[in-house]
């Protein structure tokens, strides 16, 4: 049921209990069911543009992989882009793969592009340097 829905069944509850809109009450119980009502308005305008931004984002997505696909090839993920190994590692947060290369795992930890979240790392370990006996 849509939040309008909701909105217009709890307009009718307070017309079929007979409340009357000339008290106190009743006034504050109707102009808050219009706020309601206009919330509800509003919030499905969003959806709507929300639902049209999405197809447009899914077809820039789309043209973007088909350029990728045309500059780069098949495997453009395995791309150096500036000659240094690229590794990737997941934010824990919200499961986002960021490609990072070794000056920036020099700095111990990025914020993840996504979500803003702190992706702490551990070089020694990457490395090969374990902190083990050699």
């Amino acid at each position: 049921m849509k939040i309008s829905e909701k909105v217009a069944y709890i307009m009718g509850l307070a017309e079929g209990m007979k409340i009357d809109g000339e008290t106190n009450e009743g006034k504050i119980t109707f102009a808050m069911l219009d706020v309601l009502k206009d919330i509800a308005e509003e919030l499905e305008a969003v959806d709507e543009t929300l639902d049209e931004m999405a197809e447009i984002v899914g077809d820039i997505e789309e043209q973007v992989e088909e350029l990728e696909e045309e500059l780069y090839g098949g495997d453009y993920d395995d791309y150096d882009f500036d000659g240094d190994e690229l590794y990737e590692i997941t934010c824990r947060n919200c499961d986002n793969s960021v490609a990072v290369d070794m000056s920036m795992l020099d700095d111990g930890a990025i914020n993840c592009p996504n979500c803003g979240e702190k992706i702490e790392f551990d070089i020694d370990f990457i490395s090969g340097d374990c902190g083990g006996e050699q």
